[in-house]
């Protein structure tokens, strides 16, 4: 069941005209509207590429089915998508939201840090799963990422670090543009999908460090695209439902391909991976 929004924050940048709200379980979410400014199908895109990111344990925010009240968008006519000139309100139902990772007063989310400071990034490596990711959706946009202080323990409980250290974690945001955003379809154009900061990809060297992505994409299990298929909301899909099944038809069948994928970007751009050899 989706949770409520109870206040309008601000409006965030983006072609999809996102906003920060309040919802009733006590945290704060980016929604994308239903009828948003670049097609219906971005935020199945969005809800999809957020489940197979989690499915691949890798670091997204979580998500929820979020519904608008009308007193709020009429409270905030800024709350709309605008249309050249016009202004149109949200679709009555449920929009996606992608939870803000923490109170938006006190903490400080950035979605660029300098040379100086990337290294630092605790879990800097999730940079290769989500090429990996990208690879397989045909994510025809570059890839997003946001940074934030947080308690490592609580992103890394693998390593032996103390519980109260902070340090700079990432996380992987705005999958509106996987399947080649509005058009359903599987472009495999080799510099798509790639974070602009090349520095993420100096650890490269060999496919093995693609591991152990390239494994949870090669063994994806159906069953769990079936649980996808399940979790989307009909009128989310209304009219589009053989589409849709084509297109997660082809994401299964595409699973084996990835490997030669990031071997062929290494043949291309080889001064991507300047440490592979």
């Amino acid at each position: 069941m989706p949770i409520k929004a109870i206040r309008h924050l601000r409006r965030m940048r983006g072609g999809a005209q996102a906003h920060l709200v309040e919802a009733d379980d006590g945290h704060c979410y980016v929604v994308k509207f239903l009828n948003n400014a670049q097609h219906r199908r971005i935020v199945v895109n969005e809800a999809v590429g957020s489940m197979l990111l989690e499915a691949l344990a890798l670091p997204t925010p979580a998500w929820e089915f979020i519904e608008l009240p009308r007193e709020i968008w009429r409270e905030h006519p800024e709350m709309a998508v605008e249309l050249g000139s016009r202004r149109q309100p949200p679709e009555e139902g449920w929009h996606f939201g992608s939870r803000y990772p923490g109170d938006p007063a006190t903490m400080a989310v950035y979605d660029f840090l300098p040379d100086t400071l990337l290294p630092k990034v605790a879990n800097l490596t999730d940079f290769l799963g989500a090429l990996v990711f990208d690879k397989w959706v045909g994510n025809a946009d570059a890839r997003q990422a946001i940074f934030f202080r947080a308690r490592l323990r609580e992103w890394n409980r693998d390593e032996p670090v103390h519980p109260r250290k902070l340090g700079f974690v990432s996380v992987m945001i705005d999958h509106g543009f996987a399947f080649n955003g509005p058009h359903w379809e599987y472009v495999d154009a080799p510099l798509q999908g790639l974070y602009l900061r090349k520095q993420v990809y100096e650890s490269v060297r060999s496919l093995e460090d693609f591991q152990p992505w390239l494994d949870r994409v090669v063994h994806f299990p159906e069953e769990l695209l079936d649980r996808v298929w399940r979790r989307i909301p009909p009128a989310w899909i209304a009219g589009d439902e053989e589409p849709f099944e084509r297109l997660l038809e082809m994401l299964l069948w595409r699973r084996r391909r990835v490997p030669d994928l990031i071997a062929d970007l290494r043949d291309l751009r080889a001064s991507l991976f300047p440490n592979w050899r």
